[in-house]
């Protein structure tokens, strides 16, 4: 488990074996740092196949991520393209839509509020993948379905609150080991 967080490895395994698209995260120095708090960004990125999942290495966070020299030959959720949430410039082009993310947590509420590690980089990548939506011209498009997977010591108790702040994105379900999932 990287850093308090559960492994995930299985799921994107399976995931690939079904036959399925696969995007795992990416964090990389932004080309232009959107704003002093986010010098780096994180980007969804396409796995090919299961041997892809056996060559990620772990990053600085011991999170398993592709190599940096594997990017180019990658699709990438947000095209290349869109690292402003304040501006619309270029935004949706090359979009890869998504329909479900598993959201890490350290901790978890009974409101499906999250504690990330305080980088903010789902919340941020959150944040560009609407304003991309917005710009596409697809009007099918939603938000991705968040999901969160938890142990139960990761589940404060019910009267007391993950704190989160105006860009914190709540998550849709809440997995925790093998009770039923919360739901908003």
């Amino acid at each position: 488990m990287p850093k308090g967080e559960l492994a995930t490895g299985p799921i994107v395994t399976e995931a690939l074996r079904q036959g399925k698209e696969v995007y795992v995260p990416y964090i990389h120095k932004a080309a232009a740092a959107p704003s002093e708090a986010h010098t780096s960004v994180m980007d969804m990125v396409s796995l090919h196949a299961k041997e892809d999942v056996e060559r990620l290495e772990a990053d600085s966070w011991g999170i398993p991520t592709p190599s940096e020299s594997s990017i180019a030959g990658r699709k990438r959720c947000l095209g290349e393209v869109n690292l402003h949430p304040q501006t619309s410039e270029g935004a949706g082009e090359g979009m890869q839509h998504l329909d479900v993310i598993v959201m890490p947590g350290m901790a978890f509420d009974r409101r499906l509020a999250r504690l990330g590690h305080g980088k903010g980089y789902y919340d941020f990548f959150l944040s560009r993948y609407k304003q991309g939506l917005g710009a596409s011209n697809d009007s099918e498009s939603k938000m991705p379905f968040l999901v969160g997977l938890a142990l139960e010591e990761q589940v404060l108790p019910e009267e007391t609150e993950v704190p989160e702040g105006p860009h914190d994105w709540r998550l849709n379900a809440l997995v925790i080991g093998d009770r039923p999932v919360l739901r908003c």
